[in-house]
């Protein structure tokens, strides 16, 4: 009998309702192809670092900024100077120590409050740049339950910040000053009132096309689909004046998991400039992972104009200072990323793979949107082998590992030993464990039949063929004639030992090249029980590896 229906338990989704700030009936983001990189700006050693159990000291600090200067992050947020100490003291050793090259410039975070924009000026002295990047919440959440103040109320204190701002330039006059703005929780903010506020700031700022004003557009709270962000950003980016002087910067959260589509969308739309960190650490669901998004520049062809050519190092630079994993199946950067256990995955693979010519023109193999090597990875871990794989698994492991090139019949039979051991330990096989099950059962340490030695002689056509081999020990002298070094051999095998055999199949390859290469030889048998059994014969001399491989095929036939 089934078990019985499930009638899921009701959830309370009446206690939500949609927003939808801005549906665009005339909407052209659609049709846009994303053709260039993005202004990029990381803020992992400000959003990054807040959000961390333990934040970064000094040293894994330092770390982080010299792995994005590395990578070409031209503006890089560094610290919240005015809220934290450790933050100050940081932004103070980078100027003091000259450790901000010439074409990249800092970013600091301030609130909107006289006495932390003070604080933060008196930072920067004797930075060569700097944006100041100062905020305000204006949803109207915040506005009524955190600051309880009306529209007029909080256009006063982001205009406030703006003239303390432009006044405290004097304080560091060697410093070239760039302004941002962000109305914190753009994405819940009301648009006419999203404007009003940064078309209030604009007006204290100035921004001219040659110092514009960075206008940031945090989803601080991912709250709709990816596409009205869309809208919102192509409708800001059609509504604010002086478009000409204004960078539109987009700050995405994950809470929905959509922030990379988001961004995406939002480039689409018009944005100029995008915030985030390595990999998407964040508060509660993470920032935008940049290097998601550069990724997937690069695999359309389009020049993310970031280093990402050794995406290991950047993980583990990303793992050191953060003390957080990246998971295994994160976008282009997990280690599983370019792992296929599923068989039909694996055989694709392999056959593209060998389908692809060294000197490619355009990168073509199934199931990887990238060739591996352009971001520091290899071949070797492409293709892991569990009990959900298949033939195609199993020989690309042989052949990237071994060298081996398994006829695909061979491919069927060798696979099935190794789905038993799977199946048994319920795990995946590791590379070296497979060449042990291989050579237990095609290269035992002590065969049944071995070869001692051979010689041949031609004649009229026909070939001789006289091999000493062991059998368990026992000397034996095969003779045998026919139309070719394996058939003499075979019915030499067939008188001496009384067998019944026949081979159905042949192939070789060499391993390796030059005086150190190998030939390797597959036999495909045919006995009394009418089963097919393969054997394997390795030797730099070809014709005896293709003697080994009839004596292993015969081996395998009498077990």
């Amino acid at each position: 009998m089934p078990p019985a229906n499930v009638t899921p338990k009701k959830m309370h989704f009446e206690k939500y309702e949609p927003w939808i700030p801005v549906q665009l009936t005339d909407r052209t983001w659609p049709d846009q192809r994303i053709d260039r990189a993005p202004t990029w700006c990381s803020v992992d050693l400000r959003d990054g670092n807040q959000a961390l159990i333990d934040p970064m000291d000094p040293a894994r600090k330092l770390a982080m900024f010299n792995e994005l200067v590395a990578m070409g992050f031209k503006e890089i947020e560094v610290g919240f100077p005015s809220a934290s100490q450790p933050d100050y003291d940081f932004v103070r050793q980078l100027i003091e120590e000259d450790l901000i090259p010439d074409d990249v410039i800092i970013q600091v975070l301030v609130q909107s409050r006289a006495d932390l924009l003070e604080r933060t000026y008196e930072c920067l002295e004797g930075a060569p740049r700097a944006i100041v990047h100062f905020y305000n919440s204006t949803n109207p959440l915040q506005r009524e339950v955190v600051f309880g103040l009306d529209r007029d109320g909080i256009v006063d204190i982001a205009t406030t910040a703006a003239r303390l701002a432009r006044k405290l330039e004097d304080r560091i006059p060697g410093t070239e000053v760039r302004y941002e703005y962000s109305p914190e929780s753009f994405t819940l903010t009301e648009p006419d009132f999203a404007i009003e506020i940064c078309e209030a700031v604009m007006d204290v700022i100035e921004p001219t096309p040659d110092r514009p004003i960075v206008l940031n557009l945090p989803a601080t709270v991912e709250c709709f689909t990816a596409n009205v962000y869309g809208d919102f950003i192509e409708w800001f980016g059609r509504t604010i004046s002086r478009r000409d002087s204004v960078v539109i910067s987009l700050h995405p959260h994950n809470d929905r998991g959509t922030g990379v589509a988001a961004a995406e969308f939002g480039l689409m739309a018009g944005a100029d400039r995008l915030e985030g960190t390595l990999f998407g650490n964040g508060e509660r669901t993470g920032n935008l992972d940049l290097v998601n998004v550069a990724m997937n520049l690069f695999a359309t062809g389009v020049d993310p104009q970031l280093d990402i050519t050794d995406i290991d190092r950047l993980r583990r630079t990303a793992e050191y200072a953060n003390r957080l994993e990246v998971h295994p199946r994160h976008p282009y950067a997990g280690d599983l990323v370019y792992t296929s256990f599923s068989g039909s995955h694996q055989d694709a693979i392999k056959k593209g793979f060998a389908a692809l010519p060294d000197d490619y023109d355009t990168w073509a193999v199934p199931y990887l949107p990238i060739d591996p090597h352009h971001v520091g990875r290899t071949y070797e871990a492409v293709i892991r082998v569990n009990s959900q794989s298949g033939k195609g698994g199993v020989a690309y492991v042989m052949s990237e590992e071994r060298g081996l090139d398994l006829p695909r019949r061979m491919q069927v039979e060798f696979s099935k030993t190794i789905q038993n051991i799977t199946e048994d330990s319920g795990t995946e096989i590791d590379p070296a464990t497979m060449w042990a099950a291989f050579r237990h059962e095609y290269l035992p340490e002590s065969p049944e039949f071995e070869l001692v030695g051979h010689e041949l002689h031609t004649k009229e056509g026909l070939t001789k063929v006289t091999a000493q081999v062991r059998r368990n020990g026992s000397h034996h002298t095969v003779v045998g004639e026919g139309s070719g070094p394996i058939g003499a051999l075979v019915l030499g095998l067939r008188s001496e030992f009384d067998v019944d055999l026949d081979v159905v199949d042949y192939e070789e390859h060499a391993i390796g090249a030059g005086s150190d290469a190998t030939a390797a030889a597959y036999v495909e048998s045919i006995g009394h029980s009418g089963r097919p059994r393969w054997g394997i014969g390795l030797d730099p001399n070809i014709t005896t590896a293709s003697f080994k491989a009839v004596l292993g095929a015969l081996e395998r036939q009498l077990r």
